[in-house]
């Protein structure tokens, strides 16, 4: 399922592979997490967005999530886009606390949170933010990224994440 959003009165649709060749090879799984979470708010806030006027508060700190937000609304150049600790949920562990986004249109929100299902992995977690990775942690954790990028892409957006 592409996402389709509207500049004025043109149609835009994009893949994840759009998304990915906008934002390079760097964090796939951070660029998918972005997409399922739009794939799952955009249409519960209206049949029709108008791409320039949603605004994005996240949790999610990762530049894959950043570009695909600013490739689909233009959220980070139009001053809409903000990563905020308030949004995270530590009560949800280490694992999924920060994996929380919240897109306002129009007067409407929805908050939207990654499911317990196994998408990301501790391992991931700890790996990731370890400071002075060996070059085999680097490429270990390249090889983690794509393993959750399909992890979350193998499934349905729904599946992935929910509202709250």
């Amino acid at each position: 399922m592409s996402l389709i959003v509207r500049e004025g009165t043109t149609i835009l649709d994009f893949t994840f592979q759009d998304l990915m060749k906008y934002h390079g090879p760097g964090f796939p799984g951070g660029v998918a997490h972005g997409y399922t979470a739009m794939q799952v708010a955009l249409p519960q806030l209206a049949p029709d967005v108008q791409r320039r006027e949603v605004h994005v508060r996240t949790a999610f700190r990762g530049p894959g999530g950043r570009d695909a937000n600013e490739m689909v609304l233009r959220a980070v150049t139009g001053e809409r886009y903000i990563v905020t600790p308030e949004l995270e949920k530590p009560e949800r562990g280490v694992v999924l606390e920060r994996y929380v986004w919240e897109f306002s249109y129009r007067g409407n929100t929805v908050t939207v949170q990654l499911r317990d299902g196994g998408f990301v992995i501790e391992e991931f977690i700890a790996l990731g933010r370890k400071p002075d990775r060996t070059a085999a942690e680097e490429a270990h954790l390249t090889q983690l990224k794509q393993e959750m990028t399909e992890r979350l892409l193998r499934k349905d957006a729904t599946e992935v994440y929910e509202i709250v």
